[in-house]
Formats: structure tokens, C-alpha cells, sequence
């Protein structure tokens, strides 16, 4: 079985002469890099020299200096595609190089071929290996497969279900460009739950998008696109997508309130707009964010020809962002066409059917006996202090393991920072400390917090240890769990009540969206701790019952 091999020349003619045409690699399936000390361009060929004489003449190409040629006995075309495309997905979160790379030179999809695992699991472990020992990336494989930059990067390898809905929105945004249209532009809606792949494709989209627009030969050429997002957290990671890819500008990267009030100033209207995380536009006006209108997604249709949203309503944690089928289908008839698409399977937790069915279950206040999954762990804690334990372990272990909280606990405070305070008040935990350039979960030091709602909405996270504050309360008598709304410290959530008939009710959902969330952002394993005595001794009961032991 042959091994990785990296071989390094200047990017240059006089190097190219230089090698022999009886080398095996010169007419056999390779992988490549090209860089300087700052931009990188990375493909795959079975005729090497050929394709290096050919980047030599391209105006970006040729102010790359180095090139490196990787080489293994065991390569096919298959392999080499796949195996190119995995790279560029990986040099992107590595943030070393801003990539010269666009998609169109590689599949969204990667097709099953013979021993596909080997190639993509022990062959790529051995090549990044050697990448990074050779100095020409910053970080190991397992370091970057725990950002968020790397998680929904465009160049993900999509589902067939993916690429199906990337398709049809493509020729959606074709097909609608050049149509007349009136006050409201087209819209495609995405709908989805929580870890089911939506940000990975609208990246996957946009990046496409964007592509096509600087090229001639397309109908969506010379295009003014933008991505929004009204999410602190996913916004500083889309820009971060932004400064990796040479052809995408931070500029098209948008919060929907400052791009409204921009393109109303002067009177414009776009080509597209794409929408992530859209039910937490705002559905009432702000005149606190100088948001007067009275909803962001009809601000939008009228502002874009064509508007694409991903959208799930039991994400919605703001009472003036709130959505129900009846806004959504009111605006659906006022644009000028609409398709829709679903995404079902669930991408990020590797759990079976009766452990997402639990989480579920919460949503409607039930609380069910405890499932068993071998491939997952879920545990329940009866004190804070363990669980926290617990999280640092499996954050030592495996990375990216956080705890995070209900916003029950605002109202503690020592000096100029919040604590969260459990276990009869022996054991505090600070909460989550913003950082304008990086995502919470991200920063090393946040394994010593517990995060909000706010910080980790739409990421992943390996283990997650999620506190029940006393909002989330649990009736022994009737079986249920019962909403304590006055409990809940998040005041911006309840702010914006007009037009809202049950109001007690739309804050209970609040609550409960914001609960599913927390639960559902953990990929190996979600720990429980909950405030309530009730509460706490029935989950305790629970895994009594189903014979795990605990601390």
C-alpha cells in the first residue's frame, strides 16, 4: 500500500522543464497546490505538466510561487476529485490561505466509488498529516473540523437531498431574473428543523451564485447579490467564509436592518437576497434597531427580484419576531412567484428517531421516559457542578463541548459579571462573554462559561450541557411540564406584543423554541441538568429507571 507523497518546486517554467516525462506521476492521477505566503489555488489532473504550463498563463495563477504536487500509489480520478474538493474545504477553515479555488472546478456531490472510506478517511488523515508537519497549513485536522467556518463552508459536500434544492434554487433565481416585476420580487422558501442542513446549502448557493455572476456566458451575469442574516454569531462566520474565498466580498455579507435602510436610501432595488436563520427578522417595527416598517421579509421582496429565506418557525425567540403560517403564507401571495422545499433528515445529531422524538416531545410540554441510544449520550445530572465536570472532560476528549443555559439568571450579578448559580448557591457559573471577532464557542476560555441562547443558535457543538432554568418547571400531579414566563430574564424577547392575540401563550413558545434549540446542538451527546427539584427528580427517576449510572 503506497503512501502520501508531497513534492515541492517553484511555480515556474525552468521548474516544469525540469521534470521528466518518464516520471509516473506526469501522466497519472495527482492533486496539486499552488500558493504564495498569502493566496493558494488547489486541483487535480492526470496531466501535470500540461496543467502547470496552462496556470502559468492565467492572470491569477501566475503570482503564485510554489507548487506542490501530492502523490499516492493508489489514486484514481475518483479518489483525486474527492479528494480535491475535501482539500478546499479544509483550507478553508484552515484560514491560512484566502483560496483563489471556485466551486465550479469541483462537485457538490461526491459519488460512492470503490473503497470511498479509505480514500476519504485514511488517506486524507495521512495527507493532512503531512500538510501540517510540513508547515504549509496552521492547524490539525481535528482543530478544524471543530469550527464553524468549516461546518457550513460552501465547499461541504451536500446530501443528494442538498444538491436537489440547491438545483431548483438556482434555476428559481435563472428563470425569475429577467421576469417583469411589480412592487414584491419572487420568493423560495426553504423550510427545515434544527440540524437539518440548512445553512450548509444556503452557503453552498450563495457561493454559486456569486460565481455565476461574474461570468458571462450565465443568465444570472453582472448580478448585485447579498446573504443576511440577523444573527451576530452566524454573521461573524459568514464574513469569515467571505475573507477565505477570493471571489466572495464581506460587502455582500448583510444584517437585514442596515441593507433595508441602505437600499430604500437610494432608491434601489437588487438582483438577490438570500435569507439564513429568516424567522428572526422582525415582524413588528424597532424603532430601537431604526426598523419602522412592519416586516423585514416584506421590506425585502419589495427591495429584491428575487428573495430565497430558510426558515423554521419553532426557531423564532423574539415576540417581535414572531412567526405563524398565516404571515408567512400573506407575504407568499403578494410575491410575484413562490416554490417551496423541505428539508427533513437531521445532519447534526448522530442520534436515532426515539432521542430526536424526545426533544420533540418537550416542544409540547410532555416529558417523556428517557430513550437509549448507543451511539449517543444523553445523561442527566442532579447537580450543576457535575455536569460542568462532565463537559470539561468530553471538551478535552473531543473539543468544542460547551454549557449553555435557559436566560433565567440575569438578574444575579457579581460586579460586571452575570453568574449563573445552582447547587443551593455553592456553584456558580459566569454567563457568556461576546467576542466581536470570533464565535463564542470558538474561544477557548468559553468552556469556563455557559452560553445563552444568542451564542450558539445554528452551530454545532460535539457535547452540549444544557441548564433547565427555573423557567422550565415540571407538574408531578398532571404529568406535563409546565412555563414559568416570569421567570424567563430575556426582556428583548418579550418586547413587542402588538397585534399579538395570546400573549401568555406566544411567550410559552418562546420559551419552548429557545429550549429545543439548546437541546439539539449537540452531535455526540447532550447532558441535562434542571433547576427545578420537580423536574430534576423526575429526569433523575428516569435514568434510574433506565439503568444508567450518573454523578
Amino acid at each position: 500500500m503506497g503512501n502520501v507523497e508531497i513534492i515541492k518546486w517553484s511555480f515556474q517554467e525552468k521548474s516544469i522543464k525540469c521534470i521528466s516525462n518518464k516520471e509516473q506521476y506526469v501522466n497519472y492521477p495527482v492533486i496539486y497546490m499552488l500558493n504564495n505566503s498569502k493566496e493558494a489555488y488547489i486541483g487535480e489532473t492526470v496531466y501535470f505538466k500540461n496543467r502547470m504550463r496552462s496556470h502559468l498563463k492565467d492572470k491569477e495563477r501566475k503570482n503564485l510561487n510554489e507548487m506542490h504536487l501530492i502523490r499516492h500509489e493508489e489514486f484514481n480520478r475518483s479518489a483525486t476529485f474527492h479528494l480535491e474538493t475535501k482539500l478546499i474545504n479544509y483550507f478553508i477553515g484552515d484560514e491560512k490561505y484566502k483560496l483563489q479555488n471556485k466551486s465550479k472546478t469541483t462537485s457538490d456531490f461526491t459519488h460512492n466509488y470503490f473503497n470511498k472510506s479509505f480514500y476519504d478517511q485514511d488517506v486524507f488523515k495521512e495527507l493532512w498529516a503531512r500538510l501540517y508537519e510540513e508547515g504549509i497549513v496552521d492547524n490539525k485536522q481535528h482543530v478544524i473540523e471543530n469550527k464553524d467556518i468549516f461546518k457550513i463552508s460552501p465547499f461541504k459536500e451536500l446530501s443528494v437531498d442538498q444538491l436537489e434544492l440547491k438545483d431548483k434554487v438556482i434555476q428559481f433565481c435563472e428563470e425569475q431574473r429577467n421576469i417583469e416585476h411589480n412592487e414584491y420580487g419572487s420568493l423560495f422558501v426553504i423550510k427545515g428543523e434544527a440540524g437539518s442542513g440548512k445553512s450548509v446549502v444556503l452557503s453552498s448557493i450563495f457561493n454559486t451564485i456569486q460565481e455565476k455572476s461574474m461570468e458571462t456566458s450565465t443568465p444570472l451575469h453582472d448580478t448585485e447579490n447579498y446573504l443576511v442574516v440577523n444573527h451576530e454569531e452566524m454573521y461573524k462566520t459568514y464574513k469569515g467564509i467571505a475573507s477565505q474565498l477570493k471571489h466572495l466580498k464581506a460587502k455582500n455579507i448583510a444584517k437585514p436592518t442596515p441593507l433595508i435602510n441602505k437600499l430604500n436610501k437610494i432608491g434601489k432595488k437588487v438582483d438577490i437576497i438570500l435569507v439564513d436563520e429568516a424567522h428572526l427578522l422582525l415582524t413588528r417595527p424597532d424603532t430601537y434597531n431604526n426598523f419602522y416598517a412592519e416586516n423585514q421579509l416584506e421590506e425585502l421582496l419589495k427591495l429584491a427580484k428575487i428573495v430565497v429565506i430558510v426558515y423554521d418557525s419553532d426557531q423564532v425567540l423574539k415576540l417581535k419576531s414572531l412567526w405563524n403560517e398565516l404571515t408567512l403564507e400573506r407575504l407568499t401571495k403578494k410575491a410575484k412567484n413562490t416554490q417551496h422545499y423541505e428539508l427533513t433528515n437531521q445532519f447534526r445529531m448522530q442520534a436515532n428517531d426515539e432521542v430526536i422524538n424526545w426533544i420533540n416531545q418537550i416542544k409540547q410540554k410532555r416529558l417523556l421516559p428517557l430513550p437509549y441510544d448507543e451511539g449517543y449520550e444523553l445523561k442527566v445530572f442532579s447537580s450543576l457542578e457535575e455536569m460542568h465536570k462532565n463537559i470539561i472532560e468530553r471538551n478535552i476528549e473531543y473539543g468544542l463541548s460547551r454549557v449553555v443555559s435557559t436566560f433565567d439568571y440575569l438578574h444575579k450579578k457579581d460586579g460586571e459579571v452575570y453568574y449563573i448559580k445552582e447547587d443551593n448557591g455553592k456553584y456558580k457559573i459566569p454567563w457568556n462573554v461576546t467576542d466581536t471577532k470570533y464565535t463564542w464557542a470558538e474561544n477557548k476560555s468559553t468552556i469556563a462559561e455557559a452560553g445563552s441562547i444568542y451564542t450558539v443558535q445554528g452551530f454545532d457543538l460535539n457535547y452540549v450541557g444544557v441548564i433547565l432554568g427555573p423557567s422550565i418547571t415540571y407538574d408531578e400531579q398532571n404529568d406535563i411540564l409546565v412555563i414559568k414566563t416570569e421567570a424567563y430574564k430575556d426582556v428583548g424577547a418579550y418586547s413587542g406584543t402588538e397585534g399579538i392575540e395570546n400573549i401568555e401563550e406566544a411567550k410559552e413558545r418562546i420559551i419552548l423554541n429557545s429550549l429545543n434549540i439548546l437541546m439539539k446542538r449537540g452531535v455526540k451527546g447532550l447532558f441535562i441538568y434542571a433547576s427545578d427539584e420537580a423536574l430534576k427528580n423526575k429526569l433523575l427517576k428516569y435514568e434510574k429507571n433506565r439503568g444508567v449510572i450518573n454523578g
